[in-house]
């Protein structure tokens, strides 16, 4: 009687374990999504890191000197100098 307890308990114990593994918080399913979701994240961190360079890289610029100022001008605003002519070529 007592080794039919002790191997019922011991049956027990294995099939709740083997359900927190297929099925808790823990199970492999579960660490498959997470894993899934950090990838997804780290890949969003890359593009906002790069992105953070860049934008640091033209803040740099903007505030070191004048020529980068005077592009974005150009560019941005359509500045143009005096004794200057602007061509536009359109595609």
């Amino acid at each position: 009687m007592q080794t039919r307890t002790v191997s019922a308990v011991l049956i027990a114990l294995l099939l709740i374990f083997q359900a927190q593994i297929w099925f808790g918080r823990g199970s492999l399913p579960s660490v498959a999504r997470l894993g899934e979701q950090l990838r997804g994240q780290t890949s969003k961190n890359q593009q906002a890191l790069l992105s953070n360079e860049r934008l640091s890289a033209e803040v740099r610029d903007l505030k070191e000197g004048l020529d980068m100022v005077e592009e974005k001008a150009r560019h941005d605003l359509g500045m143009v100098r005096s004794n200057e002519i602007l061509v536009q070529i359109a595609r």
